[in-house]
């Protein structure tokens, strides 16, 4: 028996759509949060301990804790322990990718919204 991928993400499969979607909500909520978000951005050139993240983020100790459970149960980070330290890394080089690509979507929108922004004041201007 040949086993095919599906040919889209949303494929549809006996009448449910395909997981695929929850997975990929389920890992999307991740990065709904800003702390999270600088934590991983913290993360992408270098392993870093607990007490480097908690002095460059600004994050208490629990909460930085919490944070990081999360990152780990959705595979997101790796953690190690050295001693009393534990020190923490990106678990795969695509999530800083995919993190990159939404940044430049989000300039691109701001250049384009100044654009607007600017021909509409010109438009104004000419108009009164």
């Amino acid at each position: 028996m040949k086993i095919r991928s599906p040919r889209s993400l949303g494929e549809w499969r006996g009448g449910t759509m395909d997981p695929i979607y929850e997975l990929h909500a389920d890992l999307c909520k991740i990065f709904s949060n800003a702390k999270r978000l600088e934590i991983i951005d913290s993360l992408k050139d270098k392993e870093m301990s607990a007490g480097e993240l908690i002095g460059r983020i600004g994050l208490s100790k629990a909460n930085l804790s919490q944070h990081m459970s999360v990152l780990k149960l959705k595979g997101v980070i790796l953690a190690r322990r050295e001693g009393v330290n534990i020190y923490y890394r990106i678990a795969n080089p695509k999530i800083l990718q995919a993190c990159q690509l939404i940044r430049e979507v989000l300039f691109e929108q701001f250049r384009e919204k100044g654009k607007m922004v600017s021909g509409f004041r010109h438009m104004k201007r000419d108009f009164l």
